[in-house]
């Protein structure tokens, strides 16, 4: 959300969202919810930033099917589904869509328990669609959560297959896909760190994006995607929001990604890397932002398991709950955000549906969003030529 920072002196609001779990086979009730809740807000950015001349459907169709195979089957039952019209069928192909970033950390590694990928999410609360997804859409069982409404931020399939994604830190933007829906076809259709290296080759990437994967056998993939380059292979098992390096000089101070992206090659170089210990440095600084009313937060921590398909989602008061593949209860979160951090809690009855106040505050944070120029939140187009101000055009 575009929310104004408080004056000098003055505490900011608490902010308070309800996470929820759902599950579902086949495009249903469920991806209706889901597309209730979050078009209100991506059709006001989304229509705000498309141009004058958006791609024609059949292009998008087109790109679809040469480039993500069985993923049109997928785009024709969502569209159809709610009654789409165009604008819904381009935004949900994720064709060359506007500049748009997601601020994160992560890591992946082996401890005595298996395999193991833990990210950060940092943004303004307000801007995450709270949901954790369990599909079959495809009759490959996924789980993460929702980016994008049909996309994905995170997540893990029935094979093992764990990948995250981060913003790479760079302005250049091409012809391609959005992150979200290339995360979601992946790993609908990946079974292991050869798999999504293949796949990731051959989709075009409309911006710069860190996808790190691991896998049940333990391999891990930290992959660099970019719209004006080949896909890049790092040896390190970590990524924060720069490549090759800092290449955008006013986002890097803000994110503080080098200070994060250092502390990450500590603690993975360390004696006590286990996914136990990470957890609770993803839960602390510099790790951990608390910038809630800048755009850039940490809205949840997860923790994926390939070996016993489970994701644990933490907040700083050290609330976690674990979902399994296998074990995948509807459950309502309410969290609080807070100067001082977040705080979790279930609440008193299962998953409930999205509500005309959920809808209506997305709708709210995604249209001032337009409005803001500090040009780093998730949704927020990136400037249009390099600046060290950061404003957006």
């Amino acid at each position: 959300m575009g929310r104004e920072r408080a004056p000098r002196g003055k505490k900011l609001k608490p902010i308070e969202l309800s996470f929820r779990s759902l599950s579902e086979s086949a495009v249903g009730n469920v991806w209706k919810q889901v597309f209730g809740h979050g078009w209100p807000g991506w059709k006001a950015w989304y229509l705000g930033r498309l141009g004058d001349e958006p791609a024609p459907v059949e292009k998008c169709r087109r790109m679809l099917r040469d480039f993500m195979p069985g993923m049109e089957h997928s785009w024709d039952a969502w569209v159809s589904s709610v009654g789409g019209d165009e604008d819904v069928a381009r935004f949900l192909s994720f064709w060359t869509p506007p500049r748009y970033l997601v601020n994160c950390s992560q890591a992946a590694g082996v401890d005595a328990q298996g395999p193991w990928l833990i990210r950060n999410y940092d943004l303004d609360p307000m801007l995450n669609e709270t949901t954790l997804l369990r599909s079959a859409w495809r009759g490959y069982r996924v789980m993460g959560m929702v980016e994008g409404m049909a996309g994905l931020s995170d997540g893990m399939n029935e094979a093992g297959l764990a990948l995250s994604l981060s913003f790479g830190g760079r302005i250049e933007r091409g012809r391609g896909f959005g992150i979200p829906l290339i995360m979601r076809y992946v790993l609908e259709t990946c079974r292991d760190c050869q798999d999504a290296l293949d796949a990731l080759r051959g989709i075009p990437c409309h911006m710069s994006y860190n996808v790190t994967a691991i896998d049940r056998a333990g391999r891990v993939e930290n992959l660099m995607l970019a719209p004006d380059r080949p896909l890049i292979r790092r040896d390190d098992c970590w990524a924060t929001n720069h490549q090759l390096g800092v290449e955008w000089p006013h986002h890097g101070r803000l994110t503080g990604t080098v200070e994060r992206g250092a502390r990450l090659d500590d603690l993975l170089k360390g004696e006590t890397s286990g996914a136990d210990a990470m957890l609770r440095a993803f839960l602390a600084p510099p790790l951990f932002s608390t910038g809630y009313d800048r755009g850039f937060g940490t809205v949840y921590t997860a923790l994926y398991r390939p070996a016993t398909g489970s994701v644990t989602l933490a907040w700083a008061d050290g609330e976690r709950h674990v979902w399994r593949l296998d074990d995948f209860p509807a459950r309502a979160l309410d969290v609080t955000y807070r100067a001082a951090g977040s705080a979790a809690c279930a609440a008193d009855a299962p998953a409930r549906p999205f509500s005309g106040e959920d809808r209506r505050l997305h709708a709210i944070a995604a249209r001032n969003t337009l409005e803001r120029r500090e040009g780093w939140t998730n949704i927020n187009p990136l400037p249009d030529s390099r600046t060290e101000t950061g404003e957006t055009a």
